[in-house]
């Protein structure tokens, strides 16, 4: 059996796609079900069992043995929340506990880190693990997967196989749910088909123009093809950026949204609110040569290849993946 944690969120219900159409249907999915604008993204997937999320790591002491691999995709992923306890219970110890079953049964791990752990990139976006204690991330949320990598790397006892891999800006399907955390092409086609136009935020660095803002951005397709690789082949254990390896601006993100749709643009610049402005990101992007080493030659799909793709057959009629 496949265990995945967060399995009705946005990348967890990708994933169970992935795996069903690989002919796998005896997942194990956990997460809280009790969030019902969730149900759409795994209601008709194939699947053996769910479990609560505050009831799993019971079921899995007592069912460790049953299961052959984990993908721990589930954590609280606010990073306007600024509860440590809540991130150290659910991001930190939640993890902890998952590898340390892991450890003693023998089983294979895959959990998601984040490209927050990078911080305003002082140090770049190098997944290069000696750096990893001198990141200054900028919110709980970024602590709490900082402070499990470092501790994974620091452990004797391990998973026979792992990898954590630093998600960067991720789009695409079954993102629904996710409110003001949706991905700005969520956003932008929100905005196009309710007011006809697209806000984004003004540049308040000379270096950068208004909207020339740089992201990594990444298609939950590609991303979930790259989960689904380190399960299958034997990659060395580590800590691994996920992007696609390629900065983009967000008026490119903009632009290709309006194309999906067959519409002129139309792009208002406004002010970065105060309260962020001084942790703003504007630059990002994942230096990929250390998963390329491990082998994975598929290319990542282009911005406008991906955000037409996601507009076309998903955000236009509302389906999902």
């Amino acid at each position: 059996m496949i265990v995945i944690t967060g399995a009705a969120g946005f990348i967890g219900s990708c994933l169970i796609s992935k795996l069903n159409n690989e002919g796998r249907t005896d997942l194990i999915l956990v997460d809280d079900f009790s969030q019902l604008q969730k149900v759409n993204n795994y209601e008709s997937k194939l699947f053996a069992k769910k479990i609560e999320r505050n009831e799993f790591l019971n079921w899995f002491e007592n069912h460790a043995h049953e299961v052959d691999f984990v993908y721990h995709i589930g954590a609280r992923t606010d990073t306007t929340e600024f509860n440590v306890e809540l991130f150290n219970e659910l991001n930190l110890n939640y993890t902890k506990s998952i590898w340390n079953t892991c450890s003693i049964h023998a089983i294979p791990l895959v959990y998601a880190s984040s490209a927050a752990t990078y911080g305003l990139g002082e140090f770049g976006y190098d997944d290069d693990e000696s750096k990893i204690n001198l990141l200054k991330p900028l919110n709980p949320y970024g602590d709490s997967k900082n402070d499990f990598d470092k501790w994974a790397i620091a452990q004797e006892s391990s998973p026979p196989k792992w990898a954590g891999f630093k998600f960067f800006n991720v789009y695409g399907p079954n993102e629904y749910h996710k409110g003001r955390m949706a991905s700005v092409i969520f956003h932008s086609f929100n905005q196009i088909h309710e007011k006809g136009g697209v806000k984004l935020f003004r540049s308040h660095n000379p270096k950068y123009t208004d909207g020339g803002q740089l992201r990594d951005f990444i298609y939950v397709k590609d991303l979930i093809d790259v989960l689904y690789f380190a399960q299958k082949t034997a990659i060395k254990s580590g800590v691994y950026n996920l992007g696609s390896g390629k900065a983009r601006p967000f008026l490119d993100l903009a632009k290709a949204t309006f194309k999906a749709l067959g519409k002129e643009p139309q792009i208002e610049f406004i002010d970065t609110p105060i309260d962020i402005r001084d942790k703003y990101q504007y630059f990002t992007e994942a230096n990929m040569s250390k998963l390329i080493e491990q082998g994975y030659t598929k290319p990542f799909t282009s911005l406008e290849d991906g955000v037409h793709d996601y507009v076309t057959n998903y955000l236009i009629g509302k389906r999902y993946c």
